[in-house]
């Protein structure tokens, strides 16, 4: 595995990689716990990644996304910027479903962290979802160091 700073040309394939990675929460466990909110707000949900995967790159904003890759394909990838001089935050962490449970993540993130340090990023921040799917990220995090804040998001269809 091979660690490195993305480029444009990567954008296409960390777009893909995305839409694989979140298609059984977005096209499956989420729009059956809350169909009609999913709907609203996420019913263009592969549009909206070909959107935002793209905007997480842009380096004279302070935005970047860090990739690994095996044999010149993206294993996956953490969008992330700097607030300020001391804040950071991951974006988006997205791993293929096929790459899991072999440490990309993990080594995704800590080399992000190493280099938000480098940068004299004194408090990063990252935010996931509570369900089932977000189990493994939410664990990950955890042993990261990061601690969860309480919050609660409400969605009420009308």
């Amino acid at each position: 595995m091979h660690i490195r700073d993305c480029t444009p040309l990567d954008l296409p394939a960390l777009t893909e990689l995305t839409i694989e990675t979140f298609r059984p929460l977005l096209a499956g466990s989420l729009v059956r716990l809350r169909p009609e909110a999913t709907a609203h707000d996420h019913g263009h949900w592969e549009d909206d990644y070909r959107h935002e995967v793209p905007s997480l790159l842009a380096p004279g904003e302070g935005r970047f996304i860090t990739l690994a890759e095996e044999d010149g394909k993206p294993l996956g990838y953490v969008g992330w910027n700097t607030t300020g001089t001391s804040s950071g935050r991951l974006e988006m962490v997205a791993v293929r479903p096929d790459a899991r449970r072999r440490g990309v993540a993990r080594a995704l993130c800590s080399t992000v962290l190493s280099r938000l340090e480098q940068l004299g990023v004194t408090v990063v921040h990252i935010g996931t979802g509570g369900d089932e799917f977000h189990a493994p990220a939410r664990a990950l995090y955890e042993s990261l160091g990061f601690v969860p804040y309480p919050t609660v998001d409400y969605a009420r269809a009308l």
